[in-house]
């Protein structure tokens, strides 16, 4: 099962003004914050990665896969995910802990 297009317009919209995008993959998504991957949408479910973030922002969230064989995510209960606020902080308090991407090596040029 994959993710439907409905439940992505729903995130997207309640992401508001955060510095965000998103990014199909593998017939799912990744939400990125400020350049920084900081959650999976997978079978319609919002999974945050772990972080330093402060952990009290995490308690209403359960534990799981974000895809088979990944590490432990912040699965998000629907109603926590109608919450625009929580979403916001949430999201924005991983990408400022996570570190920034490291930055890609230029492809070698074709002979």
């Amino acid at each position: 099962m994959s993710t439907s297009s409905d439940t992505m317009a729903f995130i997207e919209d309640m992401l508001g003004d955060l510095d965000w995008r998103t990014a199909r993959m593998f017939g799912e998504y990744c939400i990125y914050v400020d350049t920084k991957p900081v959650a999976f949408v997978t079978d319609d479910t919002l999974c945050i990665k772990p972080s330093s973030a402060d952990p009290s922002l995490f308690e209403r969230t359960t534990e799981g896969e974000a895809y088979p064989g990944s590490k432990m995510y912040h699965q998000v209960p629907g109603d926590l995910l109608e919450d625009r606020e929580w979403l916001q902080s949430a999201l924005q308090a991983t990408a400022d802990a996570l570190p920034l991407p490291a930055p890609k090596k230029p492809k070698a040029a074709k002979k």
